[in-house]
């Protein structure tokens, strides 16, 4: 009996049917991630760049 559920158990292991579509997953959270730590770091810069855009393409 033990045999059977170890057996089974080992089975289960070496089945790599989805191990590419979680490495994806991880690297696709790995990017967003990244992305959204860039995006936070740089908000301040961004503002001021987009502000004096505006403020060049309509002069008060």
């Amino acid at each position: 009996m033990i045999m059977h559920v170890w057996n089974c158990l080992k089975c289960r292991i070496a089945n790599e049917k989805g191990q590419g579509l979680v490495e994806y997953g991880l690297i696709l959270a790995l990017v967003g991630v990244v992305v959204a730590a860039a995006l936070t770091t740089l908000a301040g810069d961004i503002s001021a760049l987009f502000g004096n855009i505006g403020g060049q393409l309509n002069p008060k």
